[in-house]
């Protein structure tokens, strides 16, 4: 099992390497505000680079990926992500990795990742993914892709569009993910929109989703579960 891992890591991180050029060194943060006293500076479009001399083998190492995570939440799933911020030797790769656990139809909602594509293999259980295209011309709908998924298959998500995954089968599922960003960042379509702080103006939302302010005033007051 410990192999079965190792290899289809690697072959995750193979596949999303030639495409990381397309995503870094564009931003890896949702802003950077310049500063004019770099002593004022908190990190630059990435992070700061340690000095050659004091790096060890732990910069490049982090341990844990065989270990399921908890997916004892309201959406029955959980992902456990390896970037920049807890592996500091991926700084400036433009690559990143993470495990998805699904509980028996656990759900990872829609959600875009603003600085990456995802290529996604499904190692246990059965998937219903997908992705909705960005917006189309006059009188065209958002266009849907989506497909059943089975242990060995692939799946890529492109670079910012909204995309799901869904556990269809009464097992666990797990599935890895390499990202062609060493931050590629999330975006959970309602956790940020009914539940921003400070909340969106619920006559904006009511207008957006042409729906009386009352569902917008429900949707606002509910907990809108991260599983990142």
């Amino acid at each position: 099992m410990a192999l079965k891992y190792f290899v289809l890591t690697i072959a995750i991180l193979a596949a999303v390497t030639s495409i990381s050029h397309a995503s870094d060194p564009s931003p890896l943060q949702d802003f950077c505000v310049a500063v004019n006293d770099s002593k004022s500076a908190v990190f630059v479009n990435g992070k700061f680079c340690k000095d050659p001399k004091d790096v060890t083998a732990d910069d490049f190492f982090r341990p844990g990926l065989n270990v399921p995570g908890n997916t004892s939440n309201q959406l029955g799933s959980v992902v456990t992500a390896v970037n920049v911020n807890n592996l500091l030797g991926l700084n400036t790769l433009g690559i990143s990795l993470a495990r998805i656990d699904f509980a028996p139809y656990g759900f990872n909602p829609p959600h875009t990742h603003p600085r990456g594509t995802e290529v996604l293999a499904v190692l246990e259980g059965t998937l219903y993914v997908g992705f909705v295209l960005s917006n189309p011309g006059p009188n065209m709908k958002n266009k849907l892709f989506t497909k059943i998924l089975h242990p060995g298959d692939v799946f890529v998500f492109p670079i910012g569009l909204i995309h799901f995954q869904f556990n269809v089968g009464k097992t666990k599922a797990v599935a890895f993910a390499g990202l062609s960003s060493q931050n590629p960042g999330v975006i959970t379509v309602a956790n940020a929109v009914f539940g921003s702080d400070p909340p969106i103006n619920d006559d904006v939302l009511a207008k957006a989703f042409q729906v009386d302010k009352k569902v917008v005033d429900y949707l606002q007051s509910q907990f809108w579960w991260d599983n990142n």
